[in-house]
């Protein structure tokens, strides 16, 4: 590993890019196992879905569309584009100091 890996604000850069990226891949997991109806009671289904809807409380009702599978999409969707956005935003400016 190269000594630039080592300083503390790339440590922390690369911590939140991680971060941001585990959160919308399990936002984009729930949509998936939403689109394709996936087993509800089923543990794992489960376990997405808590936390996709803990991940977009604040986005997972914020739009009124008439189809249940594009208020999923939009909502969660939109969770994980800011997830990205913001997280690697924050950890670019993290590797620069």
């Amino acid at each position: 590993m190269s000594p630039r890996y080592r300083t503390g604000s790339h440590s922390a850069g690369t911590v939140v890019a991680v971060i941001a990226d585990i959160a919308a891949v399990i936002l984009g997991l729930w949509i998936l196992m939403y689109l394709l109806e996936a087993n509800r009671a089923n543990d794992l289904v489960r376990f997405v879905h808590d936390a996709a809807d803990w991940l977009a409380g604040w986005s997972r009702d914020l739009f009124t569309f008439d189809e249940a599978w594009a208020r999923v999409v939009a909502g969660y969707g939109l969770a994980a584009v800011v997830y990205l956005f913001v997280g690697h935003a924050i950890a670019g400016r993290l590797h620069r100091h």
